[in-house]
């Protein structure tokens, strides 16, 4: 009698019959997560030369190593996705590397080959007496003009065995940052400290959106995303249907199961998830309330800014402002580095990193830019001040060679974990293809509660009755803080662009004056869309402000 086949055994042979990335998917994962080959060889118990040929497709990986490196690519694939259109990032539309208006650098491989001169063909890898490739000081290779530590017996970069392309594409020379035009006579004046990149006289356009590689997704997760959608839409049939027709009373019966539904579909896209998180660990004091009617301790950066210039008594005579409403604000804000795990204190700038993410008490720089809404919020109070990990984020990007609008603050202590930007992305994506279904079809019943969904999820995370599964008041600040501070990215972004801002309200007002914002924005209701706002007619649509009867 044979044994009987194990579970684990049948998964076993799946995972080796499984189609591994292919090689530049390999080397892009290994690099987005900041490791190096000899850890990875390490970690999966193999040369480093052979994780050097599995990157350049020199060879495949076989067993015994290939099933634990197939592992670590799909938990560095979940960390570090492949890169999408930038529309579905709304941190990388507002805050990408690239200046407004400039042209994107060709990539390399719209440039012509060279071939290899004659006399770089013959070079020879330097080696030590046990045979190993010798590294050094890193370099670009002589033949293909990537990176490398290793040299040739001459003492130039050349990767190890001659593990390049035999021919390189010539080096993309960035193009020179556009020269920013003068400012307009019409704009108010700006402050002496205001850089030389002040707001141009028109709206420039907008750069063509450069195509990119569209992010590969499994059978079995488009199975699971149809399966959970098939899940909102039979919630939303079910209370219609038990209302008898009544949409407030159906849409009453959504919101009040709101919470616990929103919970579960949380988990479910969470459960092929490759590691742990800590849904309630130790917090540190800072972030629970002193009490029930005190206020949180960490500062939000909520903006509500009105620009000195357009009151009614300063502002030249009649002028049109355009009042925009941004669509599904916290929807977009779920996309933030949330620490994973337990937070760990630190000093000074040691608990500052790209891959760990909290709380830090800072001492901001002063804001000299009364025409601009403060990255902070409106702030009376000088001095120190705990803030979220979203809005360092933002000061140290206003600080940084693009931007130059502040000088970076002072960080006193932190309060971290490691991060990782993508932990709620499949329930964004999830609610984000859910709402844009709704709107197509004009239900406003599933509109309405994806929106209730996605809200309560972020405002219960907290210290909440409502919701027990979940208590991480950093999460709920972190989000609240990235809305926030995606909003001051708009405001920055029009401003770059040449528009003047007269206000800036919470997560989801923007008002502005001086060109056309079609020209910066995309309008329509999808996320990370702006339109023109309706409701009081004060403040909707398009309005003037000035000496009216003047």
């Amino acid at each position: 009698m044979t044994d009987p086949v194990s579970v684990e055994s049948l998964l076993e042979e799946a995972r080796l019959a499984k189609a591994l990335p292919p090689p530049e998917e390999r080397l892009r994962l290994r690099e987005a997560a900041g490791l190096t080959r000899a850890q990875v060889a390490t970690a999966v118990g193999v040369a480093r030369g052979t994780v050097l040929a599995w990157e350049t497709g020199k060879s495949d990986p076989t067993p015994p190593g290939r099933l634990r490196y197939l592992r670590l690519l799909e938990g560095l694939a979940e960390l570090h996705p492949t890169p999408s259109d930038p529309a579905d990032n709304p941190v990388a539309a507002l805050f990408n590397d690239q200046p407004h208006g400039t042209a994107p650098a060709p990539a390399a491989a719209e440039t012509p080959a060279v071939a290899v001169p004659a006399a770089l063909t013959g070079l020879e890898t330097l080696r030590g007496e046990d045979g190993r490739a010798i590294e050094g000081d890193p370099g670009p290779c002589v033949r293909c003009g990537v990176e490398t530590t290793y040299q040739s017996t001459d003492g130039r970069p050349l990767h190890s065995g001659a593990m390049c392309q035999p021919t390189t594409a010539s080096p993309a020379v960035p193009p020179a940052p556009a020269k920013p035009p003068a400012a307009t006579a019409a704009a108010p004046p700006a402050p002496a400290s205001v850089p030389a990149t002040a707001p141009a006289p028109a709206v420039a356009p907008v750069p063509a959106r450069v195509p990119t590689r569209p992010q590969r997704r499994s059978k079995s997760a488009e199975r699971a995303e149809a399966d959970l959608m098939g899940l909102i839409r039979g919630a939303v049939e079910q209370e219609a249907e038990r209302a008898g027709g009544d949409e407030e009373a159906a849409l009453d019966a959504l919101v009040k199961r709101a919470i616990p539904d929103v919970m579960y579909l949380f988990k479910e896209t969470r459960a092929t998830a490759r590691y742990e998180y800590t849904a309630y660990p130790a917090l540190p004091g800072i972030l629970h309330k002193p009490s029930k009617k005190a206020p949180d301790q960490i500062w939000e950066a909520r903006p509500n800014f009105t620009n000195p210039a357009y009151s009614m008594r300063a502002a030249e005579k009649n002028v049109k402002v355009t009042a925009l409403d941004v669509n599904a604000a916290y929807l977009s804000a779920l996309k933030v580095w949330l620490p994973i795990g337990k937070l760990e204190h630190s000093t000074g700038m040691d608990g500052v990193d790209p891959k760990r993410s909290g709380v830090h008490l800072i001492t901001p720089a002063e804001w000299a830019h009364p025409h601009l809404p403060n990255p902070l919020g409106d702030r009376d109070e000088p001095g120190a001040l705990w803030i979220t990990d979203a809005t360092l984020r933002l000061l140290l990007r206003l600080s940084g060679p693009k931007w130059t609008l502040t000088e970076a603050p002072t960080v006193h202590e932190s309060w971290t974990s490691g991060a990782t930007e993508n932990f709620l992305d499949a329930l964004r994506k999830l609610l984000v293809a859910a709402r844009s279904e709704a709107i197509k079809a004009g239900d406003k019943l599933t509109l309405e509660y994806v929106k209730a969904m996605y809200s309560k999820f972020v405002s219960t995370m907290g210290e909440s009755i409502h919701n027990r599964e979940v208590i991480r008041p950093d999460w709920m600040h972190l989000i609240h803080s990235q809305a926030f501070a995606l909003n001051c990215g708009r405001a920055y972004k029009a401003h770059q662009a040449g528009l003047d801002i007269v206000a800036l309200k919470h997560t989801d007002e923007l008002h502005i004056t001086g060109g056309d914002w079609r020209q910066v924005f995309t309008e329509g209701r999808g996320v990370s869309e702006l339109k023109i706002k309706t409701g009081d007619a004060k403040t909707a649509g398009e309005y003037l402000v000035g000496k009216v009867g003047g």
